[in-house]
């Protein structure tokens, strides 16, 4: 596969710990010079150059790469590494059906160029675009994350984060909601399971969102302040959130019983900013009481780190 690279991990990456609640395992010597995503599938771990790729995402069989050239890459997944590409979205067909204009587009001043502010939905079993929401932002769209139930959260250089459902009987997503807390940029998005919160991340602050009433109602619950930089990534692992920044540190947030979220773990050893992180293997349950998670880290500097933490 074009720029990415695929590196075999262990279903069981925990080892005994030379520090109480957590520690780095391992470090990862990649050939992909600054790593903008990380994804797990099976024993695989995938990352990504921030030169060529923006996402990766798996369905079934199959891997779909999100480039800078503004194509989908469909690879047919095989466990000999040798990645088969079968298709490259848009399809011909598609752009003759749905011509890409250039208003779609913005400038933005980074090393990538130009950057969309609209989404699209696509059908992954035929590859066929199902609608595109032109003009869904006046900026460049920076993260997208989608709820179980469908309804599709944006978040946007201009700091707005918009809601998209499918109101009625209608077949493509309508604007429901926009939400309005970050100055000036929303880097990151993250889901709890059940999508019944939503995490935002700006340029020094985490803002936690829960859903109140109707499904696409999102009120603000707090702020959550530590980095010293922008968030640039988070995932969500049961009652956990994992957050990265360009402060070049991991930090680990805990929901309280009665309080919201407090830091619980600070993991600091990158020399550039983490651009991705994700949760690589189940918990562990360890002797005296509690449970031990691993996370992968992956920084600008083309380093990806692994740690087990314990809570």
């Amino acid at each position: 596969m074009e720029r990415v690279c695929i590196i075999e991990v262990s279903q069981k990456l925990n080892s005994h710990l030379q520090s109480p609640k957590h520690n780095c395992v391992t470090t990862l010597k990649t050939p992909t010079p600054r790593i903008s995503c990380l994804a797990v599938h099976n024993i695989f771990l995938y990352a990504a150059s921030i030169n060529e790729i923006n996402s990766i995402a798996f369905h079934k069989a199959k891997i779909f790469t999100a480039h800078q050239d503004c194509k989908i890459r469909v690879w047919q997944i095989s466990h000999s590494k040798q990645h088969h590409l079968i298709s490259t979205l848009p399809t011909l067909k598609d752009r003759f059906r749905h011509f890409v204009f250039p208003r779609n587009y913005v400038s933005v001043r980074r090393t990538l160029g130009y950057s969309f502010r609209s989404f699209k939905t696509w059908n992954v079993e035929n590859n066929r675009c199902l609608e595109s929401i032109s003009s869904a932002h006046q900026d460049a769209v920076n993260t997208l994350v989608v709820c179980e139930n469908g309804t599709v959260y944006t978040g946007c250089a201009d700091g707005l984060i918009r809601v998209w459902e499918k109101v009625g009987k209608e077949k493509h997503h309508s604007l429901v909601a926009t939400l309005e807390k970050h100055k000036p940029t929303v880097n990151a998005l993250a889901l709890n399971g059940d999508g019944s919160m939503l995490f935002s991340g700006g340029c020094d602050s985490i803002t936690v969102w829960e859903r109140k009433g109707n499904e696409h109602q999102m009120v603000f619950v707090e702020a959550l302040r530590g980095h010293a930089g922008p968030i640039l990534c988070m995932v969500t692992v049961d009652h956990l959130l994992v957050s990265g920044s360009s402060d070049r540190t991991v930090r680990i947030w805990q929901k309280g019983k009665r309080h919201g979220y407090n830091c619980v773990v600070v993991l600091e050893g990158h020399e550039q900013p983490v651009k991705s992180v994700v949760a690589v293997a189940g918990r562990d349950e360890y002797e005296n009481g509690g449970s031990s998670l691993s996370i992968c880290s992956g920084s600008l500097d083309g380093e990806i780190k692994v740690w087990e933490v314990r809570t």
